[in-house]
């Protein structure tokens, strides 16, 4: 209930997700090298420059012969290794020594492999049952892919895989999103730099761990630091802010210390929305000043990070070219029961044991040390019955 006794409504998670990529404008798109797209997305579909292979290859060592003129004998006259190919044709009765990913010669259109084979002199004779079929042990022109073909389409993930792929296919730079600028702020007097003050002072950890949490994607990040608990400070810090993204932690709840909401009003930002139906995290808040995207999350780092994983991950993700943002919920077995969840969705850290999923015995979420030791997050979904072990559910892995 909320102060005057209205009942508060909280946003679900798949609507809060929605309307905070409706918030973004598109990056610019920019060529990088091959080297530079690892983990970036494809801006655009890209297609093949090239056939690979380009011509008809060897797959094993041997001898490049006509299948009709088995079972031989055959007179060699040349050879084909991997980039220099064999000048000649291969005309009846004759073969090439050939090695794996050399170019067929013309007019031959199958390789014995040299352990069937035997040599006196230039005279190959056929030691073994031979190739069993027209085409035998060759890799045929266009096996991989054909110039034109769709090698990446955009808002695919460049994987290395992918990369080879170009690289293969003819290309030496990828179209991909501008870097996402991103700002990150935590709030609050109670907070030192990490590894200063005394042992009562509490230091902060959210911004070296968004830092750790955004590391494998294309950002740029500004860090800026500690803010105090002041609106004027506040609402200056945000008003200088030249970045893409804004995220910050702390004082986006109701109490009196909690002043990022009004701070950011008074630099001329707007809010789109407060609370989530979410658990840890349900203070979060989205909106925009001017160009630039605002995130806060809690200052509680557990809360942090479910809601940074749940929602500037993705958001990252999508301003920088991804097809499909969302972190992609995995099928697993409890390994032991739950209880009935009410009425937000639950993030409950856990584990895996033994090809089970089990979760952690205390869920407050003051327990990074919980957190720091699980590997995934069990989604309990609002208002579902208590589980029991045995039972399917769906988790979301840990970075």
């Amino acid at each position: 209930m909320g102060a005057t006794g209205a009942t508060v409504i909280l946003l679900p998670v798949p609507e809060a997700q929605k309307r905070l990529l409706a918030l973004t404008t598109e990056r610019p798109i920019v060529d990088v090298p091959l080297r530079e797209a690892a983990g970036r997305w494809a801006a655009r579909d890209i297609a093949a420059r090239r056939t690979q292979p380009s011509s008809d290859l060897s797959a094993m060592d041997g001898y490049a012969i006509r299948f009709a003129d088995m079972p031989g004998p055959w007179t060699v006259i040349g050879e084909s290794a991997a980039g220099r190919p064999f000048a000649g044709t291969i005309a009846v009765g004759e073969a090439t020594r050939i090695f794996t990913g050399a170019a067929l010669p013309p007019g031959a259109d199958t390789v014995l492999i040299q352990e069937e084979a035997g040599r006196d002199g230039d005279t190959l004779l056929l030691t073994g049952e031979g190739p069993g079929h027209l085409g035998r042990n060759v890799r045929r022109r266009g096996l991989d892919f054909d110039e034109g073909a769709t090698l990446i389409t955009a808002g695919q993930r460049l994987t290395p895989a992918r990369i080879a792929v170009a690289a293969t296919g003819g290309h030496g730079t990828l179209p991909v999103r501008q870097h996402v600028r991103v700002a990150i702020a935590a709030t609050g007097d109670e907070l030192v730099p990490p590894g200063s003050g005394d042992p009562a002072t509490l230091p902060e950890s959210n911004g070296v761990m968004l830092a750790a949490l955004l590391a494998d994607l294309p950002v740029e990040i500004i860090d800026l630091g500690i803010l105090p608990d002041d609106l004027n400070a506040l609402r200056d810090a945000f008003a200088g802010v030249g970045a893409d993204l804004l995220v910050t932690t702390g004082g986006a709840s109701v109490g009196d210390h909690d002043l990022v909401q009004p701070a950011l009003k008074a630099a001329g930002g707007q809010v789109d929305f407060w609370r989530i139906a979410l658990r840890p995290g349900k203070p979060m808040m989205a909106g925009r000043l001017g160009g630039t995207v605002v995130l806060s999350l809690p200052g509680n780092p557990v809360s942090a990070f479910v809601t940074a994983t749940l929602f500037v991950r993705p958001l990252i993700a999508h301003m920088a070219g991804a097809a499909d943002p969302f972190p992609a919920p995995i099928p697993t077995i409890l390994g032991e029961d739950l209880p009935a969840n009410g009425p937000r969705i639950d993030y409950l850290r856990a584990a895996m044991i033994d090809g089970r999923v089990h979760a952690a015995a205390i869920q407050d979420s003051s327990m990074l040390l919980t957190l720091a030791r699980s590997t995934c997050l069990i989604i309990r979904p609002p208002h579902v019955p208590a589980a029991q072990a045995g039972d399917s559910a769906e988790i979301l892995m840990l970075a």
